[in-house]
């Protein structure tokens, strides 16, 4: 991950940027889901370009509308306990789009674990089926 909050030229002055938040070099699968009400109205796949606290910018497969709520998820690059990897959940409005990508702002978020590697590497699997005698 890099830290791309530095000094950009702004109008051929050099101006600090203006974004409020720090933004983050990730490059993550994203899984997209637009929806309408309670409908999922689209989905797709694209790539995290950067992230913030405050929204995320991501390659799409079309462009999305403007003021459409999202949901996103990600497998989160860390693993937590150096074990459990986690998958992060973005719920948000695109806020921009184009043929390139979108931004969303992010309303809220949560981390999710996916089970501990360790588990599923060394897990006995569960049977399939159970039959109980008298």
């Amino acid at each position: 991950m890099l830290d791309i909050h530095d000094d950009r030229s702004l109008n051929g002055k050099n101006e600090r940027e203006r974004r409020s938040k720090r933004r983050f070099l990730i490059d993550q699968e994203v899984k997209y889901k637009m929806l309408y009400g309670q409908r999922i109205a689209e989905t797709g796949v694209g790539r995290t370009m950067n992230i913030s606290s405050g929204g995320v910018w991501f390659t799409t497969e079309n462009m999305l509308t403007s003021g459409m709520p999202v949901e996103l998820s990600m497998s989160w690059p860390v693993l937590l306990n150096d074990s459990c990897p986690m998958k992060l959940m973005i719920y948000g409005c695109v806020v921009r789009s184009n043929e390139k990508g979108a931004a969303v702002a992010i309303e809220r978020y949560e981390f999710r674990t996916q089970g501990s590697k360790t588990f599923q590497q060394n897990g006995v699997p569960a049977p399939l089926e159970v039959r109980l005698t008298n």
